[in-house]
């Protein structure tokens, strides 16, 4: 959901057990529930209302208090990552997601510090959070639409393999709805069967890019033409990803040795798992990293408002201050910030 913890897992691009950022399963085998909410879900609603209140305080003018409600939610926001880490690590073996779930406490700590100490521009930051988690959230909580969305991108990847001359037909899978595809009725070892999850269907990614756009301050018409043209991008890449893993897996495309060995040996997964992990793990995950930076690019071409938020991401990330809007304009900057003037 933070564009701090780069969802590569949340492009919707970079796994099937995500998130990234957004999205993996996390109601899953690692998962504590309180009721019928996994204790996760619960966090993340946490840390959202308490953006959504921090906003609100601020809106209305409060004193002090929003910075530090504010800071609080992005304190919980970095615990919610802390608890994705036994879910990346063994569940979904990604070392990638791995890595950002366990740097996403220190940076959202590291964030809320800044907003106590007066970095007000930060409150855009914490709107476009709260806006990701307000568009993300019901889809990954609210079953029904849960399941009118898995389904629905498990049939159009269905119908997307079918352009490629298969036909596996759509099962239940083991999440319980109908987006299995069925090229291993009998659920053998041998690694053939794959299944939409949450993390499949583009949600993270919409989201953050939803969020980023309706967070700034700009036309209604050009934000609703970058958050259009983002949203098509993401669901025709994550498409052409899961037909993509979908069939490297059943058909071995990855079943040689050197890759065998890899897995076996450094992940600890049978053999048989090899092309599902290799496309999934390996390929998809740094093809998704490409694809965020390229539809940042468009989004920012037509929303250039949205640098006001990148620029304070890179600030927590490095501490240092840029504009770049005038470094992707080729424009040199003055030291009071500005541009020098055409000669």
């Amino acid at each position: 959901m933070s564009i701090l913890a780069v969802v590569p897992s949340a492009v919707g691009l970079t796994s099937a057990g995500l998130s990234a950022l957004l999205g993996p399963e996390s109601i899953g085998p690692t998962a504590a529930f309180v009721g019928s909410v996994s204790a996760t879900d619960a966090l993340a609603w946490l840390a959202i209302g308490a953006f959504v209140l921090a906003l609100a305080l601020e809106w209305r003018d409060v004193p002090d208090l929003p910075r530090y409600v504010g800071a609080a939610a992005w304190l919980a926001f970095g615990v919610f990552w802390l608890t994705m880490v036994p879910y990346y690590y063994y569940d979904a073996r990604s070392p990638l997601q791995t890595i950002l779930a366990l740097a996403a406490l220190p940076l959202c700590a590291y964030t809320g510090y800044l907003l106590v100490g007066g970095r007000d521009s930060l409150f855009l930051l914490t709107k476009a959070v709260a806006l990701m988690g307000i568009i993300y959230l019901p889809a990954e909580t609210i079953p029904f639409v849960r399941q009118w969305l898995i389904e629905t991108v498990a049939a159009q990847t269905h119908w997307g393999m079918e352009l490629f001359g298969h036909s596996p037909g759509l099962n239940e899978g083991a999440n319980g709805y109908r987006s299995r595809f069925d090229f291993d009725p009998d659920e053998t070892v041998t690694g053939r069967t794959t299944y939409i999850v949450m993390a499949c269907t583009g949600i993270g990614s919409i989201s953050i890019f939803g969020g980023l756009v309706a967070a700034v301050r700009a036309p209604l018409r050009r934000k609703l033409t970058a958050f259009v043209l983002a949203v098509g991008i993401i669901w025709i890449l994550n498409l052409a990803r899961n037909v993509f893993i979908g069939l490297a897996s059943p058909w071995g495309w990855f079943q040689y040795e050197p890759l065998i060995y890899v897995v076996t040996t450094y992940m600890g997964e049978p053999a048989s798992r090899t092309s599902f992990l290799v496309a999934h793990n390996f390929i998809a995950q740094s093809l998704s990293i490409v694809a965020l930076v390229a539809i940042t690019y468009l989004v920012v071409r037509i929303v250039p408002e949205v640098f006001e938020i990148l620029e304070d991401v890179l600030f927590v990330l490095t501490g240092s201050e840029y504009d770049l809007e005038a470094a992707l304009s080729g424009e040199p900057t003055r030291a009071d910030g500005g541009t020098e003037p055409d000669r």
